[in-house]
């Protein structure tokens, strides 16, 4: 896809992000709200079909309750989102109801996305309501997250969000205008670009920080858009604040920068295996398993298998690494970690032997197994 393509695309996902929401400290800017809600309804004249991914809920949580606004205490940070999640949800609500349209709430954390049937439930809730013309405004549910299960920044949760349903684009709004070469802010000469292969090999040295509310940045930007790209999906990122920047975009003006994947999309388990942000446990993998994985996709076996990390049962998540601890690949294990010691590095033919029964010939399936690059 290019940018000219973007003209017809269908369903879009748009991530609006904490500093764009709140003018970085002073409140939920209601303007600003009602600038994206007219644009959205614009969309949906046209046909479009439009998700919301909103960050918010927290800083305008810790404003309302007078918290230190630079705090990481994870207590402060959900009560701050419980709080603060009824404000941002009644200003959307107010907003759209200028349009007559109808909104609705949805709070995803990561089991929602770890738990397959809970994945599928999801999808379909999504997409009845996107048939019936409600606009879907979702949110990590940060009230209940903890640090080490929250997915760290709704740019990533955005992506897989635009997974789940099959979106043609994430739009990704910052307070930036794109990405650049440098950053602008200490280089005269750094340039805005306008679009880029997530493939290239120069991008994350473009990326920098994040700002004061936000825990993403560029770097999550462009993981987001790896993500997205699983599903055929193309990023946009863009300045939030760009006056009618929606439909400017789609439009195909030359705002911000795009972000493009020639990679074919992977079938549904595979996005989903790729989107598991968690894993059980982990295996080390010799080099012949790496070759065999990554390369011809294949099975992996448990003759492949050097090392046994962690305690798992059979059927949950885990990452295969090399000798350099670098994750190579991923999957859902046909062995619980108990097994799977015991015949770590056996062929195949010795599994029933060792165990005194075979449940099956491989330690992942390659249907259940995708490889990282």
């Amino acid at each position: 896809m290019d940018r000219e393509a973007i003209k017809k695309v269908s369903r879009i996902v748009i991530k609006l992000g904490s500093s764009i929401l709140t003018n970085d400290g002073t409140g939920l800017d209601q303007n600003f709200i009602n600038s994206i809600c007219h644009q959205v309804s614009q969309m949906q004249d046209l046909g479009k079909e439009i998700v919301i991914v909103s960050s918010g809920a927290i800083a305008e949580g810790m404003l309302r309750l007078g918290l230190n606004l630079n705090s990481r205490k994870i207590d402060q940070l959900q009560t701050a989102a419980a709080v603060g999640q009824t404000g941002l949800m009644n200003c959307y609500d107010r907003c759209f109801r200028n349009y007559d349209r109808i909104t609705a709430q949805i709070l995803i954390d990561h089991d929602d996305f770890a738990n397959r049937k809970r994945y599928l439930n999801a999808r379909n809730l999504l997409k009845n309501l996107i048939s019936l013309g409600v606009i879907p405004i979702i949110n990590e549910n940060d009230s209940v997250s903890t640090e080490e299960i929250r997915f760290g920044d709704n740019d990533s949760l955005a992506a897989l969000i635009a997974n789940l349903i099959d979106a043609d684009v994430l739009l990704l709004l910052t307070d930036k205008d794109g990405l650049y070469s440098a950053d602008p802010t200490h280089d005269s000469d750094a340039r805005l670009i306008s679009s880029i292969s997530i493939e290239d090999k120069n991008l994350m040295k473009y990326a920098g920080g994040a700002g004061l509310f936000g825990r993403g940045g560029m770097i999550s930007k462009i993981k987001a858009a790896k993500i997205a790209a699983n599903s055929g999906c193309e990023t946009l990122i863009a300045g939030g604040r760009v006056d009618n920047v929606i439909q400017r975009l789609m439009d195909c003006e030359e705002l911000g920068t795009f972000l493009y994947s020639n990679q074919k999309p992977l079938n549904a388990r595979k996005q989903w295996l790729l989107g598991q942000l968690k894993h059980s446990g982990c295996l080390v993998i010799d080099s012949g398993a790496v070759e065999a994985v990554k390369e011809k996709n294949f099975s992996l076996l448990p003759i492949g298998i050097t090392k046994v990390i962690g305690s798992f049962k059979r059927g949950e998540l885990v990452k295969c690494v090399d000798k350099n601890d670098c994750e190579v690949a991923r999957g859902l294990v046909n062995y619980d970690s108990s097994e799977t010691r015991l015949i770590a590095g056996a062929a195949s033919s010795e599994i029933v032997n060792i165990l005194g029964y075979q449940e099956n010939d491989t330690i992942i399936d390659k249907d259940n197994l995708i490889a990282i690059d």
